[in-house]
């Protein structure tokens, strides 16, 4: 019988290039934490900062972040649950609490596996949702934080962005490939490169069912998103809000929002930018995090 829980994949070619233009000095692990097993991309050496990413992606995605911040950091870079190179259990219902340990429980054994308990921690929506989950459950104490148009700041998220999600945006970058209308071409190197591992990792079939019903639990088609403003306040690490001024998903006024009620929080908004500023602005946002986090 075969193993649901065996990682099979591997990497693209575009993800493959990246994992070249990082060179020897990042590892790729895949660290069994039953009932998951979860691909790290880590390099460098210092104190840590670990890397989550959002909805469909994979640590690679932060790869420009990485090779900027490993020049002084450790930093670690994890495939959330079922998503990139890391396995899952199955998902049923549509319990949000469940959703939410889905994601986050993985991520705390991972943190005590490799000793991650007062690592700085860098997310971008759903992995910002997992960033706050980490904090507020008492898993990680981190000196800084860093979401990166984050999950979990407040109820509300655009109908667009919720029927969006719950056709799947994996399934329209699969169409959009097939029809020859990739996402448009960027200015930076990097920028063209992770536009193109996005639409790598969204063009995979198959593989990515529990993720995606967890992920929908979070964020229903109708009703309250699962959130944690109310709890905002008892954060008390330095913290970075980064948003793209024209976040469909998650508009500026969340970020506004949650910047006032955090104790120690900047808020950073991009011009021109939407729910993947990191992507889009990759140069800006590298600079931003490597700063912060120096």
């Amino acid at each position: 019988m075969t193993d649901i829980h065996a990682v099979v994949s591997r990497p693209g070619p575009v993800e493959s290039e990246i994992l070249a233009a990082l060179g020897d000095s990042f590892e790729v692990n895949r660290r069994a934490l039953p009932p998951v097993t979860l691909r790290t991309l880590e390099g460098g050496q210092g104190a840590p900062v670990l890397f989550l990413h959002g909805r469909g992606y994979a640590g690679t995605i932060w790869a420009p972040v990485l090779a900027e911040v490993a020049r002084t950091r450790r930093v670690i870079a994890v495939d959330l649950p079922g998503f990139g190179h890391s396995s899952s259990p199955p998902f049923q219902g549509d319990d949000r609490d469940a959703a939410a340990r889905f994601f986050v429980e993985p991520i705390a054994a991972l943190v005590r596996e490799l000793g991650l308990a007062e690592a700085s921690i860098v997310g971008h929506s759903l992995g910002g949702l997992v960033a706050l989950e980490l904090v507020l459950g008492g898993h990680v104490r981190p000196p800084k934080l860093a979401l990166v148009a984050s999950m979990g700041l407040g109820p509300w998220a655009s109908l667009r962005s919720r029927a969006l999600f719950r056709l799947g945006p994996e399934r329209i970058a699969r169409t959009l490939v097939a029809l020859g209308l990739p996402r448009d071409a960027r200015g930076d190197a990097w920028e063209e490169r992770l536009a193109r591992l996005e639409a790598e990792l969204f063009a995979v079939l198959g593989g990515k069912a529990p993720p995606v019903r967890a992920f929908d639990a979070l964020l229903p088609l109708v009703g309250p998103a699962y959130e944690r403003s109310l709890d905002l306040k008892r954060i008390d690490a330095e913290t970075l809000l980064i948003w793209g001024e024209r976040d469909p998903v998650l508009p500026a006024p969340i970020a506004i929002g949650a910047a006032a009620v955090m104790p120690r929080a900047r808020l950073v908004m991009l011009p021109g930018l939407g729910h993947t500023p990191h992507i889009e602005g990759a140069a800006r946002v590298t600079e931003l995090l490597s700063s912060f986090l120096a």
